[in-house]
Parts: C-alpha cells; sequence; structure tokens
C-alpha cells in the first residue's frame, strides 16, 4: 500500500510504515517505523487550496505541532520525520493507508 506525498511517500506492508522524503538538492532520506510501536495517526485531508498530512505518533514522543504559516496551511514541518505532507489527490489512499496501520495496531 503506498501513498504518493509532497516530495516524497509512505508505503505500508502489514507490519512496516517506510516514510520516504527528499528535499530539493539533498540525498533521499528514509524512515521505517514498526506499525505495532505506533500510539496513534493524525490524518488532515488535503484541500483544493492547502496540502493535508499523514502522521504517526510514537510512545513517548508529543506529535509534531502544526506550522501557522500561509504557506505551510497547518501541517507540521517537514522536518518531522514521522509526517508527510499530501496533495488532495491522495486523500483516499492515506485514508486506507491509516485505517490499515489503525487496524494492525489494536
Amino acid at each position: 500500500m503506498d501513498v504518493k506525498g509532497v516530495m516524497g511517500n509512505i508505503s505500508f506492508d502489514g507490519e512496516w510504515i517506510t516514510i520516504r522524503k527528499k528535499e530539493v538538492g539533498q540525498q533521499a532520506r528514509e524512515y521505517r517505523i514498526r506499525a505495532a510501536d505506533v500510539t496513534g495517526t493524525r490524518f488532515k485531508p488535503a484541500s483544493w487550496a492547502f496540502h493535508g498530512y499523514l502522521q504517526f505518533v510514537l510512545p513517548g514522543s508529543a506529535p509534531a505541532p502544526e506550522s501557522k504559516g500561509l504557506l505551510d496551511g497547518g501541517r507540521p514541518s517537514y522536518s518531522d520525520p514521522h509526517s508527510l505532507s499530501i496533495r488532495r489527490s491522495a486523500n483516499d489512499a492515506a485514508a486506507k493507508l491509516v485505517a490499515a496501520v489503525e487496524q494492525t495496531r489494536g
């Protein structure tokens, strides 16, 4: 299961969540999270005006706060390794991925 995001993607194989991010001018970074370790998920669907995001919360860490700038549109910072911004066209795939992770967790 894959979700194409803004400058990256998230894949879920039933056990592991893999977040790949590629910032302009830098090498791609990959973060792997075991779904059983996730304590919460946050999903904000994208609208026609703003990108949305997927975020995974891990034990002992607070969710990254949403930026309040005009260009950010209420998303966590790009530097947050446990979240990814998504376009409106990815809303359905993102909702399915969150549901699959939640089902695996519980």
